[in-house]
């Protein structure tokens, strides 16, 4: 059975652009995904939407030294990037949690 070119290159790209934007290791479009956060409502760095359950990154929120995976300090000013919450078309899942955060 032969398959046209044209069917293989269109199946190709929809799997590439099925997996754009996922999580690459602990980081996001070259994003790190711990480090200080500010929230906005415009403009974001990534779209975030907060689980209970199948989360993309498992999130702990500190008061300082937020220098692994998932650790995440919210600040007003001099963030290492910027999330808006959303509750559709997120770029990233997550759940927040006591202990254990990262990507799982």
């Amino acid at each position: 059975m032969r398959i046209p070119l044209s069917v293989l290159a269109f199946s190709s790209i929809l799997m590439v652009s099925a997996h754009a934007g996922t999580l690459s290791g602990c980081s996001y479009k070259g994003i790190p995904l711990y480090g200080k956060v500010k929230v906005v409502n415009a403009f974001p760095d990534i779209k975030v939407k907060v689980v209970r359950s199948f989360p993309d990154l498992k999130v702990k929120r500190v008061n300082a030294f937020a220098n692994q995976c998932g650790l995440w300090q919210f600040v007003d000013a001099f963030p290492d990037f910027k999330v808006q919450f959303v509750d559709s078309f997120p770029d990233i899942k997550i759940q927040y949690v006591d202990a254990f955060p990262g990507v799982r």
